[in-house]
């Protein structure tokens, strides 16, 4: 028996993710101009940019430029990503044009855990307290948890069910002590451990535990199993996922600079269109942003669909 939604609701982070990790330089204008792009294409989630350290991201130095020059769409949501205080403030500048709101970000892996953030997961549930309070403190609310890691560490190895479990008990302790309402756990394969098998495992141990709770998936392709570990998930009814267009990205403390990135977007998008499973999504104008995506960062992108297009592109000059 399956489960497949009637809808995905996509979250693009190909702008953040991908330009975080590319070598570079990229210019300002050209992330705005995916940006905009991306925006055209009927996708209603899009993460655009990351209030880092620019000595430790570089690639994100110009955010603030970058959130001033897109051109928002309306009934789009838009959002960056930040990790502590000071990238809380930066893009609180930007509270009118950026939809803000908090997560509690745990990692399943205390070796990721420090290799990623320097701290162990016991400093990380304190920072992670601090940063809830001082989101609930200017008035935004915190309603995700994401666990990183949650399904293998390339520095830890394999990582059980029940640590996953534990992991988001930490966060809903978190949550509780803070006053804040959890109504979203993101699982992240940060390192591409996950298979289907696994995915089903783990999906099966939290829904055990909080079985009303939203799930949400965050596929790197490491291993090329991204597409198969989404098919696993959409067969246990998991309706929202995290990806990037062209697959754009990965993660910079990860270990695999030369390895792909997250789940490709377009690549989603076909496989819910295959399976009768509305995303809102113009497959074929987002193929054409990968190419965009493609051309900007001047290599081969991971995605297929940039290559080889669509079914129904297809489909259409054979019935004609």
């Amino acid at each position: 028996m399956t489960d497949l939604p009637d809808f995905v609701e996509i979250n693009e982070e190909g702008p953040r993710e991908g330009f975080q990790i590319e070598p570079g330089p990229i210019s300002t204008s050209d992330k705005i101009k995916l940006i905009d792009a991306l925006s055209e294409t009927g996708l209603k989630n899009i993460q655009t940019c990351s209030f880092v350290n620019p000595r430790l991201v570089p690639g994100w130095a110009d955010a603030e430029a970058v959130v001033e020059g897109f051109t928002p769409t309306k009934g789009i949501k838009y959002s960056g990503l930040y990790f502590n205080g000071n990238g809380l403030d930066r893009a609180l500048k930007y509270k009118d044009k950026l939809t803000l709101s908090g997560s509690i970000s745990l990692t399943a892996s205390e070796g990721f855990t420090k290799k990623n953030l320097n701290r162990s997961h016991a400093e990380n549930v304190a920072a992670m307290k601090r940063q809830a309070a001082a989101h609930l403190d200017k008035n935004i609310i915190v309603n995700r948890i994401g666990v990183m890691a949650a399904f293998g560490c390339n520095y830890q190895g394999d990582i059980a069910p029940e640590i996953v479990v534990n992991t988001l008990k930490d966060g809903m302790l978190i949550a509780k002590e803070t006053g804040s309402e959890i109504t979203v756990f993101s699982l992240a394969d940060t390192m591409g451990w996950a298979a289907p098998h696994r995915i089903e495992r783990v999906l099966g141990e939290v829904r055990n535990q909080w079985p009303e709770m939203e799930i949400s998936l965050h596929l790197h392709d490491t291993r090329g199993l991204a597409v198969a570990n989404a098919y696993a998930g959409l067969k246990m009814g998991i309706r929202r996922f995290d990806t990037t267009v062209g697959g754009l990205g990965g993660c910079p403390f990860a270990g695999q600079p030369k390895a792909a990135g997250n789940i490709c977007t377009e690549e989603l998008v076909l496989l819910c269109e295959e399976l009768g499973i509305k995303t809102g999504v113009n497959l074929d104008r987002l193929i054409e942003v990968g190419r965009l995506a493609e051309d900007i960062v001047g290599h081969q992108l991971p995605g297929e669909l940039i290559h080889a297009g669509s079914l129904d592109a297809f489909r259409r000059n054979i019935n004609h």
